[in-house]
C-alpha cells in the first residue's frame, strides 16, 4: 500500500507548506471521522488537475465503515458530476442528493475542499454508512453539530491549528468523552463517558448548563497556585492539552476551539481518564530505575572483585600466577565497564564506542610492556544490542591484550581497532605492526586461553573470527564479524 508521501511526490505539484498542512490535517482528522461517523478519504489534485489521487484514508471508531477496501493510490479522472471534481471546481462543500450504493450499502457522501491561501490543495471526501446510522439522540446530535463546524474549519483551513497537535498514545479521542462548550463557557452537552470521568473527579451534579472551567477548578481545590491558569486553558486560551488530577484520579483534557463563518462558536473538550495509564508509566519508570540500580550494583561488585584480584596479584611472587590473576582482573573489569554504561541509560542497545574507549584505556593501563603502547580506534561501533555488548567487550579486550603482548612485545607501538557496521553486521579488525604469526599457526592448535575465550564467545554470537598475518608480512590482523540483527 502506498503512503501519503509517495502519492503526493509522484503525482502532485503541491508546495512544501501545502503538503505540511495536509500531513497535519491527516494526523488530526480522526476527530472529524469520529464526530461524523464517517470514513474519510483525502484526494489531492494531479499535475493535470483533471485527475485526483487518494493519498490517505481513515475509518471512524464511533460507527461502522462505509468503505470495505483501502483506496489509497487510486485515482478519479475528470467527471463534472463526481463530488470530488464538483468540490474542487466550486470550492464549496458538496454532498449527494440521494444515497449512493457501495457494495450494496447505502452511503451518504460529502466532499470538503481544503482551501489554503485561495488554492484548493485537497478534497476530504466523507462516506457515512446509512445502514449503521445510530438512532437520533442527544449524543448523535451533538457529535454531528460539532462535525459540521469542524468540516467548515477544514474547508477554510482553520483546522488543525498550529498548536493543535495530539499525542497518539495518550491524547483523548471522541469516544473517550466529549463536552460541547458554548462561547460563554457553559456546557451545552456532555457525553456519558465525559460525565463518568468527571464523576471520578468528584462531580455530584450534571455538567450541562454549568461553567466547565469553574466546575473543574472547584473539583481541584488542592491544585498548586502555579497551575491556576487552567481556567484560561479551558476557555480556549493557552495550551491545547492539559492534565488535571486529584490524589486518586488523573484526567487529560484536550481543548479544540471551534469557529463557524461568523466567528468563535465555543470549544469541543475531549477528556480521557488516564489514571491507569499513568500508573503503568510510573511502574515502568520504577522498573527502569530498578534495572539501572541492579547494573550499578553489579558494576560495583565486579570492580570490588577486580580490586581483590589486583591485591592478590601483588602478593604473589610467581610470574605465571601473577599474570593469570592480572588477566582475570582485566576480564572482570571489561564486564564491569558494560554494566557501568547500562547503569547510566538502560536501553535495548548500547552506544559501544563509549564502552570501547574505556576498555582501550584500561588495557593500556595494565599492559605488560615497558615500552610506550597506544591503542587507537578508527571508525565507529555504532549501537550494539545490550545482550551482545558484554561478550563483545571481552572479545575486544582479549584481542587488544593479545596484540600488545604477542604482536608488539617489548618494542611497544600502536594497535589499531577498526570497527564498521554494514548490512546488520559489525566487522571489527584489531591490527598491529609487530611480529607476524609463527609459521604453521592455526587457531585450532593454539593453546592460548585468550584466543580460546574469543573463539567461544564469537561462536556463541553466531559470528566469525580469524587471526592472520597482515598482507605486508608485518604484524597481525584479528578480524571479528558479528551479526547484530
Amino acid at each position: 500500500m502506498l503512503t501519503m508521501a509517495e502519492v503526493v511526490a509522484a503525482h502532485t505539484e503541491l508546495h512544501a507548506a501545502e503538503v505540511a498542512w495536509l500531513e497535519h490535517l491527516v494526523a488530526e482528522w480522526h476527530l472529524l471521522a469520529d464526530l461524523a461517523f464517517s470514513d474519510l478519504i483525502l484526494w489531492v489534485p494531479d499535475v493535470d488537475d483533471n485527475v485526483f489521487w487518494a493519498c490517505a484514508q481513515v475509518r471512524p471508531t464511533t460507527g461502522p465503515t462505509a468503505l470495505e477496501d483501502d483506496v489509497v493510490g487510486e485515482d478519479v479522472s475528470y467527471d463534472p458530476e463526481h463530488l470530488v471534481t464538483e468540490a474542487y471546481l466550486s470550492r464549496q462543500i458538496t454532498q449527494t442528493s440521494n444515497n449512493q450504493l457501495n457494495s450494496g450499502i447505502p452511503v451518504d457522501v460529502h466532499a470538503i475542499p481544503v482551501v489554503l491561501q485561495g488554492r484548493v490543495i485537497g478534497i476530504v471526501e466523507a462516506h457515512t454508512n446509512q445502514m449503521g446510522v445510530r438512532a437520533p439522540g442527544a449524543l448523535e446530535d451533538a457529535y454531528l453539530e460539532a462535525a459540521n463546524v469542524l468540516a467548515g474549519m477544514v474547508h477554510r483551513a482553520e483546522f488543525p491549528t498550529g498548536g493543535d497537535k495530539s499525542v497518539p498514545w495518550v491524547s483523548p479521542r471522541v469516544g473517550d468523552g466529549a463536552i460541547r462548550v458554548k462561547p460563554s463557557g457553559l456546557v451545552s452537552y456532555a457525553s456519558p463517558n465525559a460525565v463518568s470521568a468527571y464523576r471520578r473527579l468528584g462531580l455530584v451534579f450534571d455538567l450541562e448548563g454549568e461553567d466547565l472551567a469553574a466546575v473543574t477548578m472547584n473539583l481541584l481545590r488542592d491544585r498548586a497556585p502555579v497551575e491556576m491558569s487552567l481556567t484560561n486553558v479551558l476557555r480556549g486560551r493557552g495550551p491545547r492539552e492539559v492534565e488535571v488530577e486529584t490524589p486518586e484520579v488523573q484526567l487529560r483534557l484536550r481543548i479544540i476551539n471551534l469557529n463557524d463563518e461568523s466567528g468563535p462558536s465555543g470549544q469541543l473538550v475531549l477528556c480521557r481518564d488516564t489514571t491507569e495509564l499513568r500508573s503503568r508509566e510510573r511502574q515502568l519508570v520504577t522498573k527502569d530505575a530498578t534495572i539501572r540500580e541492579i547494573h550499578h550494583r553489579v558494576k560495583n561488585n565486579l570492580q570490588t572483585v577486580a580490586a581483590l584480584l589486583r591485591l592478590q596479584a601483588r602478593r604473589i611472587s610467581s610470574p605465571e600466577a601473577k599474570g593469570a590473576l592480572t588477566d582475570a582482573m582485566k576480564r572482570v573489569g571489561a564486564i564491569a565497564v558494560v554494566h557501568e554504561i547500562l547503569s547510566q541509560a538502560f536501553d535495548a542497545s548500547v552506544k559501544f564506542d563509549d564502552v570501547a574507549d574505556r576498555l582501550l584505556r584500561m588495557v593500556v593501563d595494565v599492559a605488560a610492556t615497558g615500552s610506550p603502547v597506544q591503542l587507537r580506534r578508527e571508525g565507529t561501533f555504532g549501537f550494539v544490542p545490550a545482550d551482545v555488548a558484554t561478550s563483545l567487550s571481552l572479545v575486544l579486550t582479549e584481542l587488544c591484550q593479545n596484540a600488545i603482548e604477542h604482536g608488539l612485545g617489548l618494542a611497544g607501538g600502536v594497535v589499531w581497532v577498526i570497527p564498521k557496521q554494514s548490512e546488520g553486521r559489525l566487522v571489527t579488525e584489531v591490527t598491529n605492526a609487530g611480529a607476524p604469526l609463527p609459521p604453521g599457526f592455526t587457531l585450532g592448535t593454539s593453546n592460548s586461553l585468550g584466543l580460546s575465550i574469543v573463539t567461544t564467545l564469537v561462536d556463541d554470537l553466531g559470528g566469525e573470527f580469524s587471526l592472520t598475518t597482515s598482507d605486508s608480512g608485518v604484524g597481525t590482523v584479528a578480524r571479528v564479524l558479528i551479526p547484530l540483527a
